[in-house]
C-alpha cells in the first residue's frame, strides 16, 4: 500500500505543472509578482497554449508579434510578454536585459492625464481632453516600450560586434597569422547570428506593416470598446467606473475609435506610423551588419589577393631555379663526356683545349638562362 500511494504522488507531482515568474503592470504602473502556471495565465489573458507556447524560454521560436482577440503576444528576443488593453505581464522579470525594461514600463505606462493630475488640479477640463486624445492607446505604448528597447538592444550589439571586427580586420591585412584568422572567424560567426536575429525582427514588422488587418488586430482598446460599449455611444460600462484611469482610457478610445463606429475599422494610420519608425531603426542595424559583412568580405578577398600574389612569387622562384637546374645539367654534361677516361689524340700537348670548353660550356649554359627567363617575361608567367 505505502509503495502504491507513492507511485500515485509520483504521478500526481509530473501532472503539476511547475509555476513561471511574471511580472504585471497595469495602467497605473504599478507592478505585481505572479507565480502563475500556463493555465492561470491563459485564463487570465484570453489566449491559447500555442500562443503561450511562444513565449516558453525552453523552446526556441522566433521574433514574433500576434494580435489576438484580447491580447498581443510579443516573442522579441529577451522579450516575452503579454500586452492587454489595461496590463502588460512580462516573464521573467529578475533576468538581466528585462529589468530595465520593467522600469521603462513603469515610467511610461501612465497616462498623461494622471500626471498631470499629481503636478497641479488647476488646469482646465478641455485641456485635459485635448492630452487624452493626443495620447496613444495603453496597448501601443507597451507595445512600443518593447519595440523601443529590443532596437536599441540589437543596435548596442551591433555597435560592440563593429567596435571589435574593424580593429581585428585591420590588424589581419596588416599581418596574417593564426591568430589572427581565427579571431575574425569567430568576429564572422558572431555576425551571422547577429544578423540573422535583426533579419528577423525586421521581417516581423515588414509583415505587420504589409498587412492592414495584422495591425487591425493589435487596436485591442478599439476592440474593447467595440465590444462593452453600444453603437449608440452611451458612456462606459460600470465595470470600469472604479478605475478613473481606465474610464478615462474608454472615454479616449470612443474617441480614438470613431472610425470604428462609423465602419473605418481599417484605419491603422496611428499603429502604422509607430511601427515604421522602428522599422526604419532596425533597418538601420541591420545596414550596419551588412557594411560590416562587405568589409569583411573586402578584406577576404584582399588575403586571398595577398596569398595568391605570395604564390606566383613562389612559382616564379620555382622557374627560375629549374631554369638553373637545367643550365648546370647541360654544363656537368660537356664536363662529364670530356671526363671520360678515352684517349683523344688532339687532347696530346694541347692544354689550352680545357680552358676553351669551360669557357664555351659557362657561355652556352648562361645564353641558355637568360632565353628561358626572357621567353618566361614574354609569355607573362613571371613578373617583369
Amino acid at each position: 500500500m505505502a509503495r502504491d500511494a507513492a507511485l500515485v504522488e509520483v504521478s500526481v507531482k509530473k501532472k503539476v505543472v511547475a509555476p513561471r515568474s511574471w511580472v504585471l503592470l497595469d495602467s497605473t504602473g504599478e507592478t505585481t509578482i505572479l507565480d502563475a502556471d500556463k493555465y492561470a495565465i491563459m485564463h487570465r489573458v484570453q489566449i491559447h497554449a500555442r500562443d503561450l507556447r511562444i513565449l516558453d524560454p525552453l523552446l526556441s521560436y522566433p521574433s514574433t508579434i500576434l494580435g489576438r482577440e484580447q491580447a498581443i503576444v510579443l516573442n522579441l528576443e529577451h522579450i516575452k510578454a503579454i500586452i492587454t488593453a489595461e496590463e502588460v505581464l512580462l516573464r521573467d522579470p529578475t533576468e538581466e536585459n528585462v529589468i530595465p525594461i520593467v522600469e521603462e514600463l513603469r515610467r511610461r505606462l501612465p497616462t498623461i492625464t494622471v500626471a498631470e493630475r499629481t503636478q497641479g488640479e488647476g488646469r482646465e477640463h478641455h485641456d485635459a481632453d485635448a492630452i487624452e486624445e493626443e495620447e496613444s492607446p495603453f496597448e501601443f505604448r507597451a507595445l512600443e516600450v518593447a519595440l523601443e528597447a529590443i532596437c536599441s538592444f540589437l543596435d548596442a550589439r551591433t555597435t560592440e560586434l563593429e567596435t571589435a571586427a574593424y580593429p581585428a580586420l585591420d590588424e589581419l591585412t596588416s599581418k596574417i597569422s593564426s591568430r589572427n584568422l581565427d579571431r575574425v572567424r569567430k568576429l564572422k560567426s558572431a555576425m551571422t547570428r547577429l544578423t540573422a536575429r535583426v533579419q528577423k525582427v525586421r521581417d516581423e514588422l515588414e509583415q505587420l506593416l504589409d498587412d492592414d488587418d495584422d495591425m487591425a488586430d493589435l487596436y485591442l482598446s478599439r476592440k474593447l470598446f467595440g465590444a462593452s460599449s453600444p453603437v449608440s455611444g452611451s458612456g462606459a460600462p460600470n465595470w470600469f467606473a472604479a478605475s478613473p484611469t481606465i474610464g478615462s482610457k474608454i472615454s479616449r478610445a470612443s474617441r480614438a475609435s470613431a472610425a470604428t463606429i462609423h465602419g473605418n475599422e481599417n484605419d491603422v494610420e496611428e499603429l502604422e506610423m509607430l511601427l515604421e519608425a522602428y522599422f526604419m531603426q532596425i533597418d538601420a542595424t541591420l545596414n550596419k551588419l551588412t557594411t560590416l559583412r562587405e568589409y569583411i568580405d573586402d578584406t577576404e578577398d584582399y588575403i586571398n589577393i595577398q596569398l595568391d600574389n605570395h604564390r606566383n612569387q613562389l612559382i616564379q622562384l620555382e622557374l627560375f631555379l629549374s631554369s638553373g637546374t637545367v643550365c648546370l645539367s647541360l654544363y656537368s654534361l660537356v664536363a662529364g663526356v670530356f671526363g671520360m677516361n678515352i684517349p683523344y689524340s688532339w687532347n696530346d700537348n694541347h692544354g689550352y683545349i680545357f680552358k676553351w670548353v669551360v669557357i664555351i660550356s659557362g657561355v652556352v649554359a648562361a645564353l641558355l638562362f637568360i632565353f628561358i627567363v626572357a621567353y618566361a617575361r614574354y609569355k607573362g608567367l613571371v613578373g617583369s
